[in-house]
């Protein structure tokens, strides 16, 4: 029996007759949890939060009531709340849907967050590939302040708060969440380094913040209107409530599908969701949270325990779609961008076509990340254009460990994770390329080969 999916942030996305105004917003019953939440004490919601168990979905899938908790309340500075709406990982696609098709419900979820840590401004920064967007969230803003549900003392409950848009220029960085903040200040946006630069107690012109993902927000209006034990009997033990997850690849059904956390497996998701593979094609790999994630491979066992100290076994499409599972096998979660490659994948052509995004996209700030990063990228692109020599495959792989672990941000790990896990999983690959590939040069006779 084919799985359901559960649509709790999509609910209304690409219903019929449904849009993106405030009065069809109004008539679905939309701004009644913000209505409900500010006669309530904000310690509470804050509470409820933390009873859901609700994690980030931005990547990270860090508990969002433990974030909100660590905010420094007793400084004396203004608290801040960012939505990071900079959408930047490779094969997700699933924040520009809500802020396209219900910009209201998140600008409900940033209300009702802003209200919980007692925050009077709230920022949204949005990709810079993304105009409609920001077009659409302003005129959103605008909307819902000309109702008094945004601005001063907000349906009357004493409380005010602001939400501005603001576009950046299109780097990846910005997705993390300290260099969004150095964005958005006006400066480069290079990393901050952890300890003492936590957002929550040094952010935002240096003072508390909390920087939360655009269907993370969403989720905060649902926690509130079900309550946080309700809301945590979505999904799994320690991976409560709903997923949105972007499938791209070789399915012949590609798209954007929400279901509750751990409610199917990989290859219920590929074959009962997404409608198989590609005609007369096999599975050989899947790259599960975004183009960061480590790459599985068709064909493994993959064995284990859980956190829960249960043993696992399974193959690559047994996998539950969640993030302890997940990471029990050796990847992540992530931003929810479920890639998927069949047998024709050259490995050796993907891989240097992720490199060459992130030599791309590295801000420049850590030397192992700078400079790595674009070795990386000659390397794969040499093998890529018939160049290789045998030694590159262990090259390749050296240069990715010297930057897993040893710069500022998690960059060095989104970039060199795809090429640690790529030559990981299908080194016999790589190493024919290059043996072919020397070994034709030497033939022809040239012994050098140029890096490119």
């Amino acid at each position: 029996m084919p799985v359901q999916e559960t649509r709790l942030i999509f609910k209304h996305i690409d219903a019929a007759g449904y849009t993106n105004d405030l009065d069809c917003y109004l008539r679905h019953g939309g701004y009644e949890i913000l209505r409900k939440a500010v006669q309530q004490k904000p310690e509470e919601l804050c509470e409820e939060v933390m009873k859901s168990g609700v994690r980030g979905r931005g990547g990270a899938g860090f508990p969002c009531g433990m974030k909100w908790k660590f905010l420094d309340r007793k400084s004396g500075k203004p608290i801040y709340l960012i939505c990071n709406a900079d959408e930047s990982e490779p094969g997700t696609f699933k924040d520009r849907q809500i802020i396209h098709k219900d910009p209201h419900q998140l600008i409900e979820g940033i209300l009702i967050s802003c209200y919980a840590i007692q925050a009077k401004t709230a920022f949204i920064y949005i990709r810079g590939e993304f105009p409609e967007g920001a077009r659409i969230l302003e005129r959103a803003i605008e909307e819902a302040r000309s109702k008094n549900l945004c601005g001063d003392n907000i349906l009357g409950s004493g409380y005010s708060v602001e939400i501005f848009v603001h576009r950046g220029a299109g780097a990846y960085i910005c997705g993390e969440e300290t260099g969004l903040i150095e964005s958005l200040e006006g400066k480069r946006p290079y990393p901050r380094i952890k300890p003492p630069f936590f957002p929550a107690v040094l952010g935002l012109y240096q003072c508390p913040t909390a920087v939360n993902n655009v269907e993370t927000l969403c989720h905060v209006k649902h926690v509130i209107d079900m309550g946080g034990e309700e809301y945590a009997k979505i999904g799994t033990p320690g991976n409560s409530g709903t997923r949105i997850l972007c499938v791209s690849g070789h399915v012949q059904k590609p798209g954007y599908y929400e279901f509750a956390c751990g409610d199917l497996t990989l290859g219920q998701l590929i074959h009962d969701v997404c409608g198989g593979l590609r005609p007369g094609r096999s599975l050989k790999a899947v790259i599960p949270g975004g183009s960061s994630a480590k790459i599985l491979r068709a064909g493994e066992r993959y064995t284990g325990k859980l956190k829960d100290g249960s043993s696992f076994d399974w193959g690559l499409e047994d996998i539950p779609m969640d993030f302890d599972s997940l990471m029990a096998v050796g990847s992540m979660a992530g931003s929810g961008g479920v890639i998927v490659m069949d047998d024709s994948t050259d490995m050796v052509e993907a891989l240097a076509n992720i490199n060459a995004f992130y030599a791309h996209e590295s801000c420049g700030q850590c030397t192992p990340c700078r400079e790595g990063s674009l070795w990386m990228k000659k390397i794969t692109t040499r093998m890529s254009h018939g160049q290789a020599r045998q030694e590159d495959v262990d090259l390749l792989g050296n240069v990715a460990d010297q930057i897993a672990g040893r710069t500022i941000c998690a960059f060095g790990e989104a970039c060199s994770w795809p090429t640690q896990s790529f030559v990981l999983k299908f080194r016999d690959e790589f190493l024919n390329k290059a043996r072919a590939q020397a070994g034709a040069a030497s033939t022809n006779g040239n012994g050098a080969v140029p890096l490119i």
